[in-house]
């Protein structure tokens, strides 16, 4: 039997890197730190949806906790002259203090933009979950998002998978349109994925998408360096 492995976790170590990344000394640290990581993911997804949020990375040193954001509309994060982005500093210092009342790291935020929304796929996987739940038809939205994100230079290939009672039918079923090639076993494979839900009136949508941009080629000491770097797991 074949097993289903996430994109991204089958290419750690290779052309993937972990997205929390710090050592911990002791077991303790080790619960905590991957508390604090599971509550800041869960309070920013929550916190910014509507902001094409795709990525949040976790970094820590022995004197700093850096979260790194990745985002298609950084002027919603950022806010005016920078308020929203201290006020959600401020956030996520209560929400690190609650876990870790003993950490004393000094807590700092990076935002980054992401210049093709159409190349990410957490984005893309929100702009189909906006649609639907403008009740929007699904099949205009899969085929209007997958001919957008295929005219984007750098992509390959795209997979969207939408299930769950689509049209507001009384059974759930899945409906798929794919167009290039999406090589999932091929490691050096940049593949994109992210799964989003749409909160529709009669139930929950599941949307998947796989974006393929292309092969990366690198020299062949490359992934054993980021084998013998890698960080333990957060």
């Amino acid at each position: 039997m074949t097993h289903t492995v996430h994109p991204y976790a089958h290419r750690l170590g290779i052309i993937r890197d972990w997205k929390s990344r710090w050592f911990a000394s002791d077991k303790k640290s080790f619960r905590e730190n991957i508390a604090t990581d599971e509550a800041i993911r869960r309070f920013l997804t929550k916190r910014l949806r509507g902001t094409h949020t795709s990525g949040i990375e976790i970094e820590r040193s022995a004197t700093e906790l850096r979260i790194i954001i990745s985002t298609a509309r950084p002027g919603l994060v950022i806010g005016r002259s920078g308020e929203n982005a201290t006020k959600l500093r401020k956030e996520l210092a209560r929400v690190v203090k609650k876990i870790a009342p003993t950490d004393g790291r000094t807590l700092k935020l990076d935002i980054n933009e992401i210049r093709q929304p159409e190349t990410d796929a957490g984005v893309v996987a929100y702009m189909i979950a906006e649609g639907l739940e403008k009740r929007m038809p699904f099949r205009r939205v899969l085929k209007a998002t997958v001919e957008k994100v295929i005219a984007a230079r750098e992509v390959e290939g795209v997979r969207i998978a939408i299930a769950g009672r689509l049209g507001g039918a009384e059974m759930s079923r899945k409906e798929e349109l794919k167009k290039g090639r999406i090589p999932l076993q091929t490691f050096r494979a940049d593949i994109d994925f992210a799964h989003e839900q749409a909160y529709l009136p009669y139930g929950v949508i599941g949307i998947k998408v796989w974006i393929f941009r292309g092969n990366i080629f690198q020299d062949k000491k490359a992934p054993a360096r980021a084998l013998n770097q890698s960080p333990a797991r957060g």
